[in-house]
């Protein structure tokens, strides 16, 4: 398919979108699968209708997000979906179009992206794990940590599947669900045998490398360094990929970041050997390590409470009840219940007659470890 100018091209302005916009409130669905299905919906039908046609320019996700009241990255995960089916495409510089409309799903697809590579690991983490169907799946939180990519490209993969009939999402709440396999997956012995937990050439992986080239040629040590928005800028990228890379550098020590004005310093050579992580120098565990223990601690003690106390199909107190009964804050009682809702043993209900819902009691934990008395393990 032949590309044309940018000059050609007609930006859709966003009074051209459906005036009725999603109501996110009357659905257990995520937004971004509501949002996603609203654009597709719009698409085709301003495509037989001669309203828009191919190579034409969607609003900017900023656009979208204000006309509909959610954040650019629920946006972001509604096109990427949609790109998908081959609805969209998306060049950089000059935004998100509309694909070829006479076969979308003919349209050639983008290039191979992380969440692709982590839908192929999740397929084979099922085989190889043996997982049985109409069994939960792990958590995204778990998935994430087998497979080596973040929590949220897991989800994104956990969509994806669902729409092959390979998963089946349930009682979700907000971005959260329990997740069940459908059916298994199909893999070649050669696909299975070439699948890696996950060495994905990502744009963050590029554009990492690209920094420390940067820094190396226009820095000095001790130099600060631009902020996120300029580099943003300067690499036509958003801000969450530059921290992101960011985020490495400070873990290979080549950058030192500081709160306020003094920012982000480079501290070591970009290009030298990657160095040893920093040696742990406290006996005591981070502030934010031990809050995300304590909240394992309070897990455990409300699995105790509910096999105790209550039946499934039975409506739990609310976190303020728990809260008072414990003596922690309401966000610790959230953490622990959302940790018990990913392993499908609750589940959040919205509405008039909304609340939290045991769907089976959870496994008493025995030989728990008291990792969360804010030692460090590092250190010992």
């Amino acid at each position: 398919m032949q590309d044309i100018s940018s000059e050609n091209k007609r930006k859709i302005s966003i009074s051209e979108f459906p005036k009725e916009i999603p109501d996110f409130n009357s659905t257990y669905e995520p937004k971004d699968s509501v949002i996603k299905k609203w654009i597709t919906n719009w698409i085709i039908s301003s495509i037989k209708s001669n309203k828009i046609k191919e190579n034409d320019i969607l609003p900017s996700k900023a656009e979208i997000s204000d006309y509909l009241g959610v954040s650019s990255g629920t946006v972001q995960n509604a096109i990427r979906y949609i790109e998908d089916e081959g609805l969209l495409k998306s060049k950089q510089k000059s935004g998100t179009m509309i694909s070829n409309v006479t076969n979308p799903i003919a349209a050639v697809p983008k290039s191979t992206s992380k969440r692709e590579k982590a839908i192929l690991a999740i397929k084979k983490a099922i085989l190889v794990n043996k997982y049985k169907i109409g069994k939960p799946v792990p958590a995204t939180r778990k998935m994430s940590e087998y497979i080596g990519v973040s929590q949220n490209t897991v989800r994104l993969a956990y969509e994806y599947l669902c729409s092959e009939g390979i998963l089946e999402s349930l009682q979700m709440r907000g971005n959260d669900s329990n997740w069940y396999l459908k059916k298994l997956p199909e893999l070649s012995s050669k696909e299975l045998k070439n699948i890696d937990y996950i060495e994905a050439d990502t744009l963050v992986d590029k554009l990492t490398d690209t920094l420390k080239r940067y820094f190396a040629s226009n820095f000095q040590l001790g130099d600060k360094i631009p902020s996120h928005n300029i580099l943003a800028k300067q690499f036509n990228v958003s801000i969450k990929t530059i921290n992101d890379c960011i985020k490495r550098l400070t873990m290979q020590r080549i950058i030192t970041t500081h709160r306020g004005k003094y920012g982000s310093i480079l501290s070591q050579n970009p290009l030298a050997p990657v160095l040893e992580p920093l040696k742990e120098n406290s006996i005591f565990a981070k502030a934010k390590d031990a809050e995300f223990y304590y909240y394992q601690k309070i897990e455990t003690k409300l699995i105790e409470y509910i096999n105790q106390n209550y039946n499934a199909g039975d409506k739990l107190p609310s976190m303020a009840v728990f809260a008072g009964l414990y003596n922690v804050s309401t966000n610790t009682i959230r953490k622990a219940l959302i940790s018990l809702e990913q392993k499908g043993c609750i589940t959040f209900v919205r509405g008039r007659f909304g609340g939290t819902y045991i769907i089976q009691k959870p496994d008493i934990i025995t030989g728990q470890q008291y990792k969360w008395l804010s030692i460090n393990p590092d250190y010992i």
